[in-house]
């Protein structure tokens, strides 16, 4: 496993009487390598659970584990340095973040500190802008002169730069315009599949990963009210309700489809593509046998 929690709260507290518990026995696994999506409602504990992957934050109850990191509740914990570059965090809106004159130098920012001289920094550079789809000319480039798409992708470049196992991203796609986030989606799946790495991705635009993710991850109230790959989600569709969240469109498609159709019992498709086609092939076989029904007929 990347990532294994065992009973993991987290309460947030200060020095008067003010305590919030955000999380609450959290039991979850995220396998190596797999790429996983956490939703759940504003409040529902989704940033306190991210800054546990990396140790910004530590359990007040219960284990976290993540690669060959364990952090438990009451103990010291060990040095988290390491674990930081081997888990890379893209916070929301990453670009403001984004701070000096090129983004070459925003991107080698990370490496360095990290100890890589500055030529190493400069080619993790320029193999993460390749990642991320971007031309290399770019590197010379003022960050706030780029566009919004790519502002975002140099963003997530300069965490690629550090070259970790597990990159977890909050809300990657947020005031993206449609192609830009489709685009965005389908860059960090093919480093999943591609490169091996674990991507956890926290969204509110289920639609958009639905059909690419191994895994999901539903809050509620600090608590977790599902864990299971899409295909179980699209089987009990309620779930996301009763956690807050609306039915994706392709969810409601595939029950529209499925009921029209008869096809209850087939694996759900979770693309309009997918859908289209098998629309079409039902409406093909149902063609071919009228047919047949009607030759037959014609030789009683």
């Amino acid at each position: 496993m990347a990532i294994q929690l065992q009973q993991v709260s987290y309460t947030y507290a200060d020095r008067s009487m003010w305590r919030q518990t955000a999380l609450h026995g959290i039991n979850l696994n995220i396998a190596k390598g797999s790429l996983t999506g956490i939703a759940g409602a504003t409040g529902s504990g989704k940033s306190t659970l991210l800054q546990l992957f990396n140790g910004i934050l530590k359990p007040t109850e219960g284990t976290v584990q993540v690669l060959d990191v364990t952090i438990t509740a009451g103990e010291k914990s060990p040095k988290l340095l390491p674990l930081r570059r081997r888990v890379g965090l893209v916070f929301q809106f990453p670009e403001q973040q984004m701070f000096e004159d090129t983004v070459e130098k925003d991107i080698c920012f990370g490496p360095l500190n990290f100890g890589f001289t500055l030529e190493e920094a400069k080619e993790r550079a320029r193999k993460a802008m390749t990642d991320m789809g971007l031309d290399l000319a770019l590197l010379e480039r003022n960050p706030f002169r780029l566009s919004g798409g790519q502002m975002r992708k140099a963003a997530i470049a300069s965490v690629l730069a550090m070259d970790p196992d597990i990159v977890v991203l909050d809300e990657p796609t947020a005031t993206l315009d449609p192609v830009s986030r489709a685009e965005l989606i389908a860059l960090l799946e093919r480093l999943c599949r591609e490169q091996g790495r674990t991507i956890i991705i926290v969204t509110h635009r289920m639609d958009e990963l639905l059909p690419y993710a191994d895994s999901w991850a539903l809050l509620k109230g600090g608590e977790l009210a599902f864990q299971g790959s899409g295909q179980e989600l699209a089987a009990d569709p309620a779930i996301l309700e009763r956690c807050g969240l609306t039915i994706p469109q392709s969810l409601r498609y595939w029950q529209a489809v499925s009921t029209r159709f008869g096809l209850g019992t087939e694996k759900p498709l979770l693309t309009a593509e997918a859908l289209a086609e098998r629309i079409a092939a039902v409406l093909e076989e149902r063609k071919n046998a009228a047919g047949t029904e009607e030759m037959g007929s014609g030789h009683e």
